[in-house]
């Protein structure tokens, strides 16, 4: 049963690598649409969640830290915002990239973009620190 576990959580990473390796060593134009496709699905699932009384992120948080003050309500629905204007961005340059030449595709969607995440994750992740300590006292 544990095995069942862990192979579960590394099925999308080998389905990554599976789908990296194929467009790699072959001339399917179509397999560029990849990224294109991941990014639609999860700014399709924030943004959907815009529309409801709690966006993904509120919870997330709701799980991590149980219920929310008046403040984390705020500052996770503005948040979403922030990300979906962020996913919505990322979603244009990859579709762009598909028309451009294989080099600009790979440089933008095997780095550039999971840079630009990392910096977002880290930048938002000081800011709510920062916000925290500042404004929500539990």
């Amino acid at each position: 049963m544990e095995k069942l576990k862990k192979l579960k959580a590394i099925i999308p990473f080998l389905g990554t690598v599976c789908v990296v390796l194929l467009f790699h060593f072959s001339k399917i134009y179509a397999l560029k649409f990849y990224p294109v496709i991941v990014n639609s699905f999860i700014f399709c699932v924030f943004f959907s969640s815009v529309f409801c009384e709690e966006t993904i992120i509120q919870k997330f948080a709701k799980k991590m830290d149980g219920e929310l003050t008046d403040f984390s309500r705020n500052y996770t629905r503005k948040l979403t915002y922030v990300w979906c204007v962020f996913l919505f961005v990322n979603l244009s340059i990859s579709f762009a990239t598909v028309f451009m030449s294989p080099k600009i595709w790979e440089l933008y969607n095997a780095c550039i973009s999971y840079i630009a995440l990392g910096v977002m994750f880290g930048v938002e992740y000081i800011v709510r620190i920062i916000l925290r300590a500042k404004y929500d006292r539990k």
